[in-house]
């Protein structure tokens, strides 16, 4: 099913009410992590015992879950639902060594309503990484952010946050090393700075968290979701991953295939473990084509601030006078002193483009080409959480300067408009240095995978089109639906509730 439906921009998330318990902050891709409160839960154990699988293929007893109260939320944000539990579930440390120290999961569950039409288990993950994922239960019935009632009728909501985020142990590094990485290196010296301090903060959250640090990859995270559903008693789950939540779903997939019943992926990471140079292209063309969209709109548009112009020289103007030093920020009675540079323009081209209204963006290209006005300058949010899964998940190390300068006029090639995405470059530069190397990808396991539903936007900044067209080829059977947005995240109200629909009407079809 590949479907293009004309509808409205998805809001940007920084409009969804702060008083919506679920603000899904979408991915650490978008910048918008959540604060990781450190709430404690009691892990009761009680006789009896279910299975969950090693890497050896051997097994391990997991205690079956004894559920309690949910601890209160830290104020503004509300209580969970009263419907709402919480418990904790023990798992290893590392997984490579089943009987070595154990850490907890954080789990929450939101029983269905309707027990006698039960589905099963629909476990999820927001995405991330570093983002807590029990909220989807906690919170499963509001109304702006939860599920459809059709599907709390159908299914117990299992969240969980992941292992070293949230309430499930959070990782401390050092955070005051990030304040000297050079965020864009200019010559060969930065990039062996970058380089050094990006291996001394690696070194700082092994230091300070101790070898949880070392153990955060999508792999053993995607283990802790097989020992949660042994611990409750369920021998298949149904799956929805947001995001970086769709990586967890692939690779629980790859793990245990015979143990999902259905999978939907909303906002698709790609599978294959890019590297560098095809992550960073992948990102800058989606970037650059969202560009010519917005263009396409200006033209037609006389609401448009720069109607009657050829947006996409304007844009190309705007990085000439940045190369030359005289692009200058805008101010209320024209330029002020403050030189605008390329990289800070392309920064500004990736978050505008990607979350911005058109009207907005378009408006703020217009200051800055005109020197008067204001520009809302985006500011970087370092997510070292993130770190710790994806430079373990995925292989961007760059050889030395002179390789990530090739990349960078490769990536300007193929994007020439935006030159590159500030989000996806600011992921693999974080990589650089980093001391714990990428682990392999685990291999396929044998056993029955169910007909797979993948989900995502046509220009979507965080996952690109090509990364999610990538995951449905990646199954057997697999369904890609996208809609004709520009956006993240397609499975809420509003703008793509269709995408919603779609979702639930395959997570409840009875032939599942």
């Amino acid at each position: 099913m590949n479907t293009n439906l004309q509808v409205n921009p998805i809001p940007n998330p920084a409009s969804i009410p702060p008083s919506s318990p679920r603000r899904r902050a979408l991915s650490a891709f978008l910048l918008l992590a959540l604060s990781a409160s450190s709430f404690a839960a009691t892990a009761l154990t009680v006789p009896g015992t279910a299975v969950a699988q090693e890497p050896s293929g051997a097994t391990t007893s997991v205690p079956p879950i004894s559920w309690g109260a949910c601890p209160a939320a830290e104020p503004p944000d509300p209580d969970p639902s009263p419907r709402a539990q919480c418990a904790t579930v023990k798992v290893p440390l590392d997984w490579s060594k089943p009987q070595g120290p154990k850490i907890g999961i954080f789990v929450a569950r939101y029983r269905a309503t309707d027990p006698a039409r039960r589905i099963g288990v629909l476990m999820s993950n927001p995405g991330g990484p570093g983002t807590p994922g029990a909220d989807d239960a906690l919170y499963a019935d509001d109304p702006v952010s939860g599920y459809s009632p059709g599907m709390l009728r159908r299914f117990d909501m299992i969240g969980f946050d992941p292992r070293g985020i949230g309430r499930s142990g959070s990782a401390v590094c050092d955070e005051t090393i990030t304040e000297s990485i050079p965020a864009r290196p200019r010559d060969a010296a930065e990039f062996e700075r970058l380089r050094t301090l990006n291996g001394r903060l690696a070194d700082s959250c092994l230091q300070r968290t101790g070898p949880l640090a070392a153990h955060m990859d999508t792999e053993s995270v995607a283990r802790d979701m097989d020992a949660i559903r042994a611990a409750l008693g369920e021998s298949r789950i149904s799956f929805i991953g947001h995001s970086y939540g769709t990586s967890l779903g692939e690779r629980y997939a790859r793990l245990f295939p015979g143990r999902l019943r259905a999978l939907a992926l909303d906002s698709a990471m790609d599978p294959d473990r890019p590297d560098a140079e095809r992550y960073l292209t992948d990102a800058g063309v989606t970037v650059d084509d969202t560009l010519n969209r917005l263009a396409a709109w200006c033209e037609k548009d006389p609401s448009c601030a720069l109607n009657g112009k050829d947006l996409i020289a304007v844009t190309d103007e705007l990085f000439a006078r940045a190369d030359a030093g005289t692009l200058r920020e805008p101010g209320p009675n024209g330029p002020t002193r403050t030189k605008v540079d390329a990289d800070r323009l392309a920064d500004f081209l990736t978050f505008a483009v990607g979350k911005g209204g058109r009207e907005e963006t378009v408006k703020q290209l217009a200051a800055l080409y005109t020197g008067k006005g204001e520009v809302q300058w985006i500011p970087k949010v370092t997510v070292i959480a993130s770190r710790l899964v994806l430079c373990r998940d995925y292989d961007f190390r760059i050889r030395d300067y002179a390789e990530y300068r090739a990349i960078l006029k490769r990536a300007a090639k193929a994007a020439p408009h935006v030159r590159y995405s500030s989000q996806a470059l600011d992921i693999i530069l974080g990589c650089q240095g980093w001391t714990m190397l990428p682990k392999p990808r685990p291999t396929q396991a044998e056993g029955p995978l169910p007909p797979v539903l993948v989900v995502n936007a046509t220009h979507d900044l965080a996952t690109p089109l090509p990364g999610a067209r990538r995951m449905a080829r990646s199954f057997p059977k697999a369904t890609l639906f996208t809609m004709d947005v520009v956006g993240h995240w397609l499975y809420r109200r509003g703008g793509t509730q269709e995408a919603m629909r779609v979702i639930d009407a395959y997570l409840t079809d009875p032939k599942g």
